[in-house]
């Protein structure tokens, strides 16, 4: 083969060679693409849902059942830093110690250490007559009866130093403060120390006793015909005419309708829900172990199979 046909040869595998060439269509992408547009401008435009946030469901009852939670109402007494250490160590104390609900008028024992008694603790029963201050401050009074003489304890609700604070009587009396049981006769202050607890059905409203009291002649210790008292039966029988016009003079019947003075006596409802929305998790943790415990103390094994 010569050099002539060795170059047509060429040329003509070079004229029959056949070209490949790859394309890719982009008109399925396009119009898919118009479709989710056109499915766009049909659809209404959706809001994004912002979270719920779940309050939790404080039951009204709170401010009567820890009152000392709420801080006091006067303005120069408050510090928003130190009631909120206040609250997480007044709770830290109730992990440790359980601090039943109880009012004026109820019948409590109370066992505290004491490094001068015998066991090296006591316990006193008492009605509590009188509750006040808040915080870590809380504290009620105890008064019974014994031996004829007239005893009363002052306690701090959250003092290291009481073990065990039982309720044997749960209930309520007419007025806030019991006070006035100093002078009345010490039948309604006598109290049996082995008195045992009177159970009360879980979920039945507190009792409020509507006994009145029978005071014993003047002089007292306080004037108690100018406190507008419900729990005293005979107190007009000890008073003269001056007694009667002094306390008349002593009457403010215009403050109950006084509510920049209600105002500031008090803590807002708006306040109270947030001050009780902060703790309402380790209390209601606190009410149903509680309950539990209470179960398992009302469960009796008994000795005997059948």
């Amino acid at each position: 083969m010569n050099l002539s046909t060795r170059v047509m040869l060429n040329r003509l595998t070079q004229q029959c060679v056949y070209k490949r060439i790859v394309t890719f269509s982009t008109k399925t992408a396009e119009h898919a693409i118009e479709n989710q547009e056109e499915q766009k401008k049909e659809a209404p435009p959706t809001t994004p849902t912002p979270p719920v946030n779940r309050k939790p469901i404080i039951p009204a009852n709170y401010r009567f059942v820890y009152p000392e939670f709420l801080p006091d109402p006067k303005v120069e007494w408050r510090n928003l830093v130190r009631e909120k250490l206040e609250r997480l160590d007044m709770l830290d104390r109730r992990k440790q110690i359980d601090l039943p609900e109880f009012y004026v008028g109820s019948v409590l024992a109370v066992t505290s250490s004491d490094p001068h008694a015998a066991g090296k603790t006591s316990r006193f029963v008492g009605i509590c007559i009188n509750r006040d201050r808040c915080g870590l401050r809380a504290r009620f009074i105890l008064r019974n009866v014994i031996d004829h003489q007239g005893m009363e304890v002052v306690y701090e609700l959250y003092d290291p130093t009481i073990q065990k604070i039982e309720v044997l009587r749960l209930e309520k009396r007419l007025d806030d403060s019991l006070l006035y049981l100093r002078d009345a006769l010490p039948e309604y202050s006598t109290f049996d120390e082995n008195m045992e607890a009177e159970p009360l059905e879980e979920g039945a409203p507190v009792p409020v006793n509507d006994i009145k009291v029978v005071l014993r002649p003047r002089p007292w210790l306080e004037r108690w015909e100018r406190q507008n008292l419900r729990g005293v039966a005979n107190i007009d029988e000890y008073l003269k005419d001056k007694h009667r016009l002094s306390a008349a003079k002593m009457q403010k019947p215009w403050e109950k309708y006084d509510m920049m003075k209600d105002y500031r006596s008090s803590i807002p409802e708006e306040e109270q829900t947030e001050i009780f929305a902060e703790v309402h998790t380790e209390l209601h943790t606190l009410e149903l172990q509680r309950k539990r415990n209470k179960r398992k103390r009302t469960f009796i094994k008994p000795k005997q199979l059948a």
